[in-house]
């Protein structure tokens, strides 16, 4: 290759990346506030109690492992549908809980460990959340007192997670409506 055709390549090369920094919309504050709204405000679990104090809501908490492919997914997918994050952001306050985080967690005056046990051990409070039925990705859902409603196992695609929470954060649960009749009425507007 001659010095004349790769000056000329550098040179078609320095156009293009001109030209394409123009069609590229520059991150501004604004921007990244829109993605900041549309993406769930995940609450950490030691600071939940001061946020229900503040001010009371029904709690979502997703119980997941370093390991575990449907969390991610579910992560990637579920959790980062805008319409999914901004009725959560509206009604619930979000937890994500590693079940095998090591570190003590002091909740409504009660101590919870790590318990080594097997391979990987699990954390006191997933084992308690979970009722020890052991899990993941599992949801929970709490009242806004932190009485346990729901745990719900597994994977859940966007449709189906918009369906639960409309179910709880809209009061059907409370006003004592059915969930399979509810289940069979609601049609998410998420497909």
């Amino acid at each position: 290759m001659t010095n004349k055709q790769l000056s000329l390549i550098i040179g078609l090369l320095l156009i293009g990346m001109s030209l394409f920094s123009f069609v590229l919309k520059p991150v501004t504050s604004e921007t990244t506030d829109i993605a900041a709204k549309e993406a769930i405000e995940w609450v950490k679990i030691t600071d939940l109690e001061d946020r229900l104090a503040e001010e009371p809501r029904m709690v979502i908490i997703d119980l997941y492992t370093d390991w575990c492919g449907w969390c991610k997914k579910m992560d990637r997918t579920t959790y980062k549908h805008k319409e999914i994050a901004k009725y959560v952001n509206q009604k619930y306050y979000a937890v994500k809980f590693n079940a095998e985080t090591k570190s003590t967690i002091k909740i409504a005056g009660q101590e919870f460990n790590f318990i080594p046990r097997g391979r990987r051990g699990a954390h006191e409070l997933a084992i308690t959340l979970l009722e020890g039925r052991m899990s993941y990705p599992s949801t929970v859902i709490l009242d806004n007192d932190m009485s346990k409603l729901t745990i719900i196992p597994g994977y859940l695609d966007a449709p189906k997670m918009d369906k639960i929470l409309r179910y709880f954060g809209d009061g059907h649960s409370e006003k004592g409506v059915n969930w399979q009749v509810f289940d069979k009425q609601f049609k998410s507007k998420i497909k």
